[in-house]
């Protein structure tokens, strides 16, 4: 499923997350920690992967559709819990 929002969406989703929900995510499904990173606007594609996000320059940021919400549905389960 996809999803488009704007970056500084997605940026003020992980920074709404608590200390350690990178790692968590990942650990949950079961990805490399940067790959999760990566999803939220990260660059360390040494260390973790593509996530499936395309960006086009705009205002907020510019306009991110997400491939898969699947870790983006993650982050907002942990926000409910939080």
């Amino acid at each position: 499923m996809t999803k488009t929002i704007t970056f500084n969406e997605l940026r003020q989703i992980k920074d709404r997350l608590p200390d350690g929900s990178m790692q968590r995510i990942a650990e949950d499904l079961q990805l490399n920690v940067e790959t999760v990173r990566n999803y939220f606007g990260g660059t360390n594609f040494d260390e973790g992967k593509s996530t499936g996000i395309h960006v086009e320059q705009g205002p907020d940021g510019g306009i991110v559709e997400l491939d898969d919400t699947t870790i983006l549905d993650h982050a907002f389960r942990i926000l409910e819990n939080a």
